[in-house]
């Protein structure tokens, strides 16, 4: 099965997994995925990860994070699609929720959040957001 937006997948797996309040689901990996992944477990958002390379083609186990029997992760929304790339400059990054969410930037230095690259004073292209 190929996918044209694999990233798209993963966020909507995960809203899926959390709406019917699963402990961990399971997607293919890739190391876009996982940095991904590597932001929002360092952010608090899930517990964490595990690449099972066991398999013909690697999975990626994500366990999911919930508070008093909430997900953690209240919105997951794609931002930049594959028909339509969002990119940003340093200075005009979104808050998110009035800086209680994270944009999550793919920039030239690599995956981080709006936080580390407004600090870096570097833009990019603006994967998703997360509150």
């Amino acid at each position: 099965m190929s996918l044209s937006d694999p990233i798209g997948d993963m966020i909507a797996r995960i809203k899926n997994a959390q709406l019917r309040n699963h402990k961990k689901v399971e997607l293919p990996s890739s190391n876009f995925k996982v940095k991904i992944l590597d932001i929002l477990k360092s952010e608090g958002f899930i517990i964490d990860y595990k690449i099972n390379k066991e398999t013909k083609k690697p999975l990626v186990m994500i366990d999911l994070k919930y508070h008093s029997g909430n997900p953690v992760i209240s919105t997951i929304e794609r931002i930049s699609k594959p028909g339509r790339r969002i990119f940003s400059s340093a200075e005009s990054l979104p808050k998110i929720n009035n800086g209680l969410g994270i944009a999550i930037i793919s920039t030239p230095k690599g995956v981080m959040t709006d936080i580390d690259a407004r600090k870096q004073k570097i833009g990019g292209e603006i994967i998703c957001k997360v509150f």
